[in-house]
């Protein structure tokens, strides 16, 4: 899907199966499941996503996530709700990553099943490297759900022999967004 066809659309809606620490829980594993919706994400607020191809893999591990959680103040200093990142790994996963990356702002978001990607036209295959359907690297603001500003790697294609990082990096969404909220 390109950029013209995803603005001013809503997201896809969708059910994400999350993990929620819960301390009544106790023992080595204190989390219980918890279903959330992309109302609960999205609606009534401001938020900045940002969609990459796996946990615990280079450039996301190295500079994607780490780029917007150091950020993350300055993006709420323009009133953004939240920042979050997206990807096609489970809970287990998303959540053992972000402990492993010391991640305390940028809220991760488990797409285990590709269904948000899938709905959002950014699923590739990645049969390549071995991992399968995965999400494309993108950004994106949204507004009460509905999506202002995207930006798209370039040569978005099943099995990429590449793995551009070039404008979905916090950088160029906090630049855009202190033009266009200020």
């Amino acid at each position: 899907m390109s950029e013209e066809q995803m603005l001013n659309k809503p997201v896809p809606q969708v059910t994400f199966k999350t993990r929620v620490r819960d301390e009544s829980i106790g023992g080595e594993n204190p989390y219980r499941w918890e279903d959330v919706t992309s109302d609960d994400y999205f609606k009534g607020k401001k938020t900045v996503v940002f969609a990459l191809p796996g946990a615990f893999t280079p450039t996301c591990s190295a500079t994607h996530l780490p780029g917007y959680e150091r950020m993350y103040d300055e993006f709420k200093a323009l009133g953004i709700d939240e920042v979050y990142c997206l990807s096609v790994n489970d809970a287990f996963v998303m959540n053992k990553w972000g402990q492993h990356l010391d991640v305390e702002k940028v809220k991760l978001i488990p797409d285990g099943s590709g269904e948000f990607t899938k709905e959002i036209g950014m699923m590739v295959k990645k049969d390549n490297l071995g991992f399968g359907d995965r999400s494309w690297r993108y950004s994106m603001y949204v507004d009460n759900g509905e999506i202002k500003k995207v930006f798209i790697e370039p040569g978005f294609e099943d099995n990429c022999p590449d793995d551009p990082f070039e404008v979905s990096d916090a950088e160029t969404m906090l630049n855009y967004l202190k033009e266009e909220l200020a």
